[in-house]
């Protein structure tokens, strides 16, 4: 998160460590999974579902379901790269941990479709403007710092081509749970060591919330609106999140 202060130094350096040492549990959280137990196909096979859940979506809204490029922010290891490529011409994989990048490129299928490239901030300087027709991101924003989840919203909407859609996943507010309150009350210093020290985690995860009346007052702001929501409780990370269609003005 170049030129973001040292917490987002931090994250920057949390997910380079995660995408090193275990890098599809970091992307898809499973108890089960830790230590490198996720099976490639079963982990693959996750992006497809999410990829086929949210066409079929955009498909009830009228909106394409085939594209000429996609960008996948946080890609991660290229799960939903991977499902986007048969819909599109091009899919660009944006991350800010280059060795998730470079498993990403080890399991690439996508015959030259899937193009992985690393961005050191949330403001997609890598991509031009208007150059992509989708943006989907999915259990990433979450993971910025304050403000970075508002920062890559906005620069979604300055590569979208004008019409051009995206799809994104934001927590909004913590569950009240025992561990949601722990992310209710306690400071993030509290969290990280929380996270290493006690539950083993090779780095710390941040969670950040952004409301919905936030989201939508900076999608408009930068040139778009909300078409759709989608509410969604998350018990496994004790958050609530929503998953929003926002749609760039075409003119």
């Amino acid at each position: 998160m170049r030129g973001r202060g040292r917490l987002g130094e931090q994250v920057h350096a949390d997910w380079t460590r995660l995408g090193a040492e275990d890098p599809l549990w970091a992307v898809w959280v499973d108890p089960d999974k830790r230590g490198g137990r996720w099976d490639v196909e079963e982990f693959l096979a996750l992006g497809r579902d999410d990829v086929d859940r949210t066409r079929a979506w955009l498909g009830r809204l009228g909106l394409p379901t085939e594209w000429d490029r996609v960008l996948d922010f946080g890609c991660g290891a290229g799960r939903l790269s991977q499902a986007l490529a048969p819909h599109a011409r091009e899919v660009v994989g944006l991350d800010v941990s280059a060795p998730m990048l470079d498993r990403a490129r080890e399991l690439d299928r996508s015959g030259g479709r899937c193009r992985f490239v690393l961005a050191e901030d949330a403001d997609l300087h890598p991509v031009p403007d208007a150059s992509v027709d989708l943006v989907l991101t999915e259990r990433v924003l979450q993971h910025l710092p304050p403000g970075g989840a508002e920062r890559a919203l906005a620069g979604f909407l300055r590569v979208l081509r004008p019409g051009g859609v995206a799809v994104l996943h934001c927590p909004t507010t913590p569950l009240w749970t025992a561990r949601g309150v722990v992310w209710r009350v306690a400071p993030t210093r509290l969290v990280r060591w929380a996270q290493t020290r006690l539950l083993g985690y090779p780095a710390p995860m941040l969670m950040t919330g952004v409301p919905e009346e936030r989201v939508r007052a900076v999608a408009a702001a930068a040139g778009g609106r909300v078409v759709d929501v989608q509410a969604v409780v998350e018990p496994a990370t004790h958050w609530a999140a929503a998953r929003y269609v926002v749609v760039r003005d075409a003119g």
